[in-house]
């Protein structure tokens, strides 16, 4: 089995994550700084965000070299002690990958702009003229996913595409100097060092011939993505097949693991799962981020289906799990409760296949308000401000301390990269460190529990406990059971026919019976002591 199978990954936002320097923004050397937190945690990779020199016009996701570091967050010589730090710490280093776009900065595209409308600088993109009488109508009917056209006019009179914000042009995947710049780029990063890449927006490389119109409702039923000409093209598995071939030759230097186990995971937005599960095939990726998991509503008939389904779907990698990301509302206040992010954290980690945890999500951090002139997400701007975006869940880790900046920064609170609420002291790691009943304190026993009992078979789908139609989830993966009450009335869990005895729990139990919003673990094993570390987590 590859390490990947039953990873547990931690999304590091690197200048929200900790700051060495004082200047109020997160940096390298601050991550490398605080890795021992995710390796305390018993998380066995880390996924870091884009730290490449960007002008920030979303996040750091438009870049301006793509084998590069941001000056404000380092230098090169940062991140090899970054990667060589994890790699001591037995923690395995994905990087970014985004091949969608590039920053309105980037040398290509100032190429582009300066050249003339058939050029081969523009070649690298997609430039078109306008529909109308002197082409002053967008090539087609294409919308953003930020909001407005997805096309934006130039001096000379051509458009160009960009899904995203228009400091986020689109490049041309049929242009050959695109395809093999790329493959150098990953050869760069894995020279480097790095374990494996996670694809930003990995559906959406290839437009579909001729640029056709794709109709109303767009990005307004995800459950139609596939069908819209910019997603989920058949011709991104060709490269996704060629960048494998990449990923399993190109020489591993000392540290990173060998070929054949570095890992690629698509960030698709495909929620079709036959569809989804093509991006795995052998010999493609060897993940997808299990998105419909995410946006799942709390209810137990709609949980069951998406896991059933996500299980059940051919392909050849294993399942991820998430909860929560840099581009979503943070669980505690997406599904209303502290006491239901807490019970979704134990679901998610009794599944089998991978778990992707997103900082602070150890934490119980909530969504932060952001103030108007402090939100930095494209999305305010181009939905006229009825969109706050994602910068909510993007304020910067609290470490230590009762007020902010809360350990995260040397700097006046005012001058962080993003600002920090007052009254998140009992949300420091500091604080949570030393609360046996914190979320932390929970976060860590269960990743021990999971390492210390893994799934026989990672892909295989768990035994399930509950029917379809019971207001409860009830399954095992391998010795781990797992019971989740999404009722609204007390469940008396020792009548649901699990076995084992119970070993954490979300929150407090009376006696035999688990209260609405509250998960339990149960081992089934015939020693009752099992391994060393078992009883390291609580039953409240």
């Amino acid at each position: 089995m590859s390490w990947w199978q039953e990873t547990v990954c931690y999304e590091l936002y690197p200048r929200a994550f900790a700051d060495s320097d004082g200047d109020g923004t997160g940096d390298l050397a601050g991550a490398t700084a605080r890795l021992d937190h995710i390796a305390e945690l018993g998380a066995d990779a880390v996924w870091i965000t884009p730290f490449y020199p960007s002008p920030l016009a979303d996040g750091g996701y438009d870049i301006a070299d793509h084998t590069g570091v941001a000056p404000d967050l380092g230098t090169t010589e940062d991140f090899d002690r970054l990667i060589a730090r994890a790699h001591d710490l037995g923690l395995k280093l994905i990087v970014d990958l985004v091949p969608n776009h590039t920053s309105d900065r980037h040398p290509w595209f100032q190429d582009a702009l300066a050249a003339a409308p058939g050029s081969a600088a523009r070649g690298r993109y997609l430039f078109r003229p306008g529909r109308g009488a002197s082409g002053e109508l967008p090539p087609n009917d294409w919308q953003s996913a930020f909001g407005g056209p997805a096309w934006t006019r130039v001096a000379d009179g051509e458009w160009y595409c960009h899904l995203h914000a228009p400091e986020q042009p689109d490049l041309n995947w049929r242009d050959g100097h695109v395809r093999s710049a790329f493959t150098d780029v990953l050869r760069y990063w894995l020279d480097r060092g790095v374990d494996g890449f996670r694809v930003d927006v990995a559906h959406a490389l290839f437009k579909a011939e001729g640029l056709p119109d794709a109709g109303p409702g767009q990005h307004q039923d995800p459950l139609r993505n596939h069908l819209m000409p910019y997603y989920d093209q058949e011709e991104l598995h060709p490269l996704y097949r060629e960048w494998r071939a990449v990923l399993d030759t190109h020489p591993a230097p000392p540290g990173s693991v060998p070929p054949q186990d570095r890992l690629m995971v698509a960030e698709s937005a495909v929620f079709d799962p036959a569809r989804l599960a093509r991006y795995i095939r052998p010999g493609e990726m060897n993940q997808a981020f299990n998105f419909a998991f995410l946006e799942a509503a709390w209810d137990p008939q709609e949980l069951r289906r998406v896991i059933d389904t996500s299980l059940s779907a051919p392909g050849g990698g294993s399942v991820t799990w998430l909860l929560s990301s840099h581009d979503a509302v943070r669980p505690v206040t997406r599904l209303g409760s502290a006491g239901r992010a807490r019970a979704a954290a134990l679901l998610m980690l009794a599944l089998p296949g991978s778990a992707y945890l997103y900082q602070g999500e150890e934490l119980g951090l909530p969504q932060a308000f952001v103030p108007d002139d402090r939100i930095r997400d494209p999305l305010w701007e181009r939905s006229g401000h009825t969109d706050r975006g994602r910068d909510g869940s993007r304020v910067p880790l609290p470490w230590s301390g009762d007020h902010p900046p809360y350990g995260f920064t040397a700097a006046a609170p005012e001058r962080t990269w993003l600002p920090q609420p007052d009254g998140w002291g009992p949300y420091t790691v500091l604080a949570q460190a030393q609360d046996p009943d914190s979320t932390l304190a929970l976060y860590r026993a269960a990743l021990r529990l999971r390492r210390a009992h893994p799934a026989p078979d990672p892909t295989a789908a768990p035994r399930w406990y509950s029917a379809p139609g019971d207001p409860h989830l009830a399954f095992g993966r391998g010795a781990l059971v797992c019971v989740v009450n999404l009722g609204t009335r007390p469940l008396t869990w020792s009548t649901t026919g699990v076995p084992g005895r119970p070993v954490l729990a979300s929150g407090p139990l009376d006696g035999d019976t688990l209260p609405p919003d509250t998960a339990l673990w149960l081992l089934d094993t015939p020693d009752p002591q099992g391994p060393e570390g078992e009883h390291d987590g609580r039953i409240h």
